[in-house]
């Protein structure tokens, strides 16, 4: 898989090759077809491997509270490493996801990803909803389904037009604190939105 990984980064989706992998790792392009029938076989357990580790990377995260969590959360997501076999390896991951409306193994193992982030973040902000910090009538569910459709919309354009991610992540702090938590009452009894004045930047 880490041969796998290395090969997309250099030759990208549509010129992948067997021996390219091969060449990649401590394996000889024989062994390789003897346990995959090809590329398309080995590039769906690549996929599968890739939810798993995203799976067990999210398993904790970091926060005191619900809220501090999906801030974590969707920060980390939306922070890409400037390394360029990084970007290299997100345009290739592109190629993959352009592939899904035509090959439905792709497209099952990306789905199972979409579903992961989605439950991820639903459970984050169910947990808000339970504490008390995110404001009543919150639906988990459509928040994730929007949250999950802005971080795929932002990681196309990431790779497609070389349009950084910071001011959707910007903007996605700023939904929390102004649009998901509950409002607090200020000294004159008014409500005022529960804003995180450091995680806004001001």
């Amino acid at each position: 898989m880490e041969a796998t990984y290395r090969a997309l980064c250099k030759h990208g989706y549509a010129e992948l090759t067997m021996q390219d992998i091969a060449e990649e790792s401590t394996k000889s392009k024989g062994t390789l077809h003897y346990h995959f029938e090809g590329k398309g076989d080995l590039l769906e357990s690549f996929l599968e491997y890739l939810l798993d580790r995203f799976e067990e990377r999210t398993r904790t995260v970091p926060g005191e509270t619900p809220a501090e969590r999906l801030h974590e959360f969707l920060d980390e997501l939306l922070t890409p490493s400037d390394d360029d076999s990084a970007k290299e390896f997100r345009t290739a991951i592109l190629e993959i996801k352009a592939q899904a409306p035509y090959n439905e193994a792709y497209q099952n193992q990306l789905s199972e990803f979409d579903s992961a982030l989605h439950d991820r973040i639903a459970g984050l902000v169910a947990d808000g909803l339970e504490s008390g910090e995110f404001r009543e009538g919150v639906d988990p569910d459509e928040t994730a389904d929007f949250l999950t459709t802005m971080f795929h919309g932002a990681q196309t354009r990431a790779v497609a037009v070389d349009r950084s991610p910071e001011r959707t992540k910007r903007y996605v702090h700023d939904y929390i604190d102004d649009t998901l938590r509950a409002a607090e009452t200020s000294s004159d009894g008014s409500e005022t939105a529960n804003r995180d004045l450091t995680e806004a930047g001001e």
